[in-house]
């Protein structure tokens, strides 16, 4: 990955000047990287931690990054000595990607020097926000795939070449077989996929022509786009003819259809019979053409007849959320003593209000039947005890209370920087991935379905309820408007 470290918002450096003529730049700062509640997902797929982690690892200001910040008139040159030689020297901690994450739980936590810390926000941001958004847009397609194959066609949609690289290694990540785009293949060790286009069967005679020349060059890869001219009339027909005779051959090992225009239910539908009729019942029918999880499920209320799908624009754009919401908030500063102090953003908004102190996130399992019951956001260093069961209360309406029993507890943050080291080796995607699915798995499909999904429970544990509310209570003692009247 290029060096990133200009990747940021301009208020990122003008605050880190401040930090650093205030003499603070060296104080220990905390801050959690987590995504606020949204109508739209009910959870998350973690996703482009390999990628920050690069980014980290690359962070320094180079000489020509130094002369244009010096060109802003904007800071001093004490200032830009001191980031000449700057590197990340703190920690960070992070769930694995694949893991599914819930609003309000950290997905990645920087411990740092807070002029580094600050400077992180931006690109870190960036990079999780968007792979993690694309890789649960894949997972809620492949959820209502129900397991038939989906293939990522985004590249020429998506929002530039980053976009579409690392939105494609999300996608894998969220559950698709494999990607069209040849890149990030490459890059990433993950299956490429890809058929024809209209253009080539237009440049020959006539189609039959164009399907026998691509079967000769690709016969164990021969999907067969049907629609360039009439789907049912022409294009199944050709296929047809031409997959009769290769089914004559020794070595026949099936073949496909793609629909990519018209109505997708019926023409499947159609095509099914057709190809069953000719006993081709071995060829199987892709479809494509701004498929999404919604799609899917309509077309699945209308029995289409469609074995794979090409998931494109709607994939690798987000679709219907074309932004994540994550955000990265301070939770802990160090104090005049030396230790970390908790810190608390307040707002009108509840859903803004901030989860104060340096925390653990904690997965509470069923022994009996493996399935995710809870999980538990608390303080780090925290007296907890989970020898007895242990109660889940909501996190602001306190009378909802759950008892568990006969559970295993798991911690989902792991240290991955350690004063400034990495201090693990990333996974390949697919062993990612393959995680995902493993984790998809623990979870009722209540909780997963797109629809009025189930609300899996996430609590505060008393400790960070307790600090939480005491701060959010002192803030208020000291508002002005609290002593009016």
């Amino acid at each position: 990955m290029r060096n990133l470290t200009l990747l940021t918002d301009l208020y990122q450096i003008t605050m880190a000047n401040a930090y650093f003529l205030k003499g603070m730049h060296d104080k220990r700062a905390v801050f959690d990287l987590y995504f606020r509640k949204s109508g739209r997902i009910n959870y998350a797929v973690a996703a482009g931690l390999q990628q920050a982690c690069e980014y980290i690892n690359g962070f320094g200001f180079s000489a020509e990054d130094l002369d244009y910040l010096k060109g802003l008139n904007l800071f001093g040159g004490d200032f830009l000595e001191y980031l000449s030689t700057l590197r990340f020297t703190g920690g960070v901690r992070a769930v694995e990607e694949g893991t599914l994450v819930f609003p309000e739980e950290p997905i990645l936590t920087v411990e740092a020097p807070v002029l580094q810390a600050q400077l992180l926000e931006t690109a870190l941001l960036n990079i999780i926000n968007h792979q993690t958004l694309i890789a649960t847009k894949a997972s809620r397609v492949c959820v209502a795939a129900e397991g038939a194959p989906v293939i990522e066609f985004g590249l020429r949609r998506a929002q530039g070449p980053d976009a579409g690289v690392y939105g494609a290694r999300a996608a894998v990540i969220g559950g698709c077989r494999a990607t069209s785009n040849v890149l990030a293949a490459k890059m990433f060790g993950v299956p490429p996929s890809g058929t024809m286009a209209h253009s080539y069967i237009m440049c020959f005679p006539d189609e039959y022509a164009a399907f026998a020349e691509y079967a000769k060059l690709y016969p164990d890869n021969c999907t067969l786009l049907v629609d360039t001219y009439d789907t049912l009339r022409s294009g199944v027909p050709n296929a047809i003819k031409l997959f009769k005779q290769l089914k004559a051959k020794p070595g026949w090992k099936g073949a496909e259809i793609r629909l990519d225009s018209g109505d997708l239910a019926y023409l499947s539908k159609r095509a099914r019979e057709m190809l069953d009729e000719a006993g081709l019942a071995d060829v199987r029918i892709i479809a494509s053409n701004d498929i999404d999880e919604y799609v899917i499920d309509a077309l699945k209320t209308q029995r289409a007849r469609i074995d794979a799908w090409g998931v494109g624009t709607r994939l690798i754009t987000g679709g219907d959320m074309p932004a994540l919401g994550g955000v990265y908030k301070l939770s802990a500063f160090e104090g005049e003593a030396g230790a970390l102090q908790p810190k608390i953003k307040l707002s009108d908004a509840v859903e803004k209000i901030t989860n104060p102190g340096v925390k653990e996130l904690y997965r509470f399992y069923s022994v009996d039947t493996g399935k995710a019951l809870a999980d538990l956001i608390a303080l780090r260093g925290e007296k907890l005890d989970f020898q007895d069961g242990f109660t889940i209360i909501h996190p602001t309406e306190r009378w909802k209370k759950t008892a568990l029993t006969g559970f295993t507890a798991r911690k989902l943050l792991t240290g991955i920087f350690k004063d400034g080291r990495q201090v693990c080796a990333p996974p390949s995607v697919a062993d990612i991935s393959a995680y995902r699915a493993r984790e998809l798995g623990t979870f009722w499909e209540e909780i997963t379905r797109n629809q009025t999904p189930h609300i899996y429970k996430v609590d505060l544990s008393d400790g960070l309820y307790e600090l939480k509310t005491g701060m959010i209570e002192k803030q208020i003692d000291l508002s002005p408007d609290s002593r009016v009247g």
